[in-house]
């Protein structure tokens, strides 16, 4: 990828020629004639918009579509917010888990910036394995909720057989 193309190889000129001809046509931002190809009106449309005529960087053959943004971020899709996605994922765990949603207490936690001589921070190495450790055990429950919902007998969800 970070490598200039040989314009002597016939092989990569003709890969970019074609990245070239198909990046013609990809929007590359909000306000791209090309979302026209895909029945989008683009930002601020004007009258005499054509679709593979933008002059936006990221279609010019020298960039090989590196400028621009190539999708939509997902509220734009979705109409919702990453805190109401949070929302969404907290109220399925808890229907799954069989709990209650209880409002959050925002004052729940006290948030200080912990200085590296701390005698009541663990060093990093023992922080990430209790995280992995978390989120395997999460893992391990989920797995074993979904199971018994399917109507499945337990499982054995160990990474390693019992000894013989």
């Amino acid at each position: 990828m970070g490598d200039a193309i040989d314009p002597e190889d016939e092989t990569q000129r003709l890969h970019a020629e074609r990245l070239g001809a198909a990046l013609r046509y990809e929007p590359c931002s909000p306000t791209c004639p090309n979302w026209l190809r895909y029945g989008v009106q683009p930002k601020g449309a004007k009258p005499g918009m054509i679709p593979g005529r933008c002059r936006g960087k990221a279609h010019k053959p020298e960039h090989l579509g590196y400028a621009g943004r190539r999708v939509l971020v997902s509220r734009k899709w979705s109409n919702k917010t990453l805190t109401e996605h949070k929302h969404d994922r907290r109220t399925w765990v808890l229907e799954a888990l069989g709990l209650p949603d209880e409002p959050v207490d925002p004052h729940r936690y006290v948030w200080r910036p912990v200085k590296p001589g701390d005698p009541g921070l663990d060093p990093i190495g023992v922080r990430l394995l209790r995280s992995v450790h978390e989120r395997q055990r999460w893992r391990n429950q989920l797995l074993e909720l979904e199971a018994r919902a399917s109507g499945q007998p337990d499982q054995d969800l160990s990474v390693t057989r019992p000894a013989a």
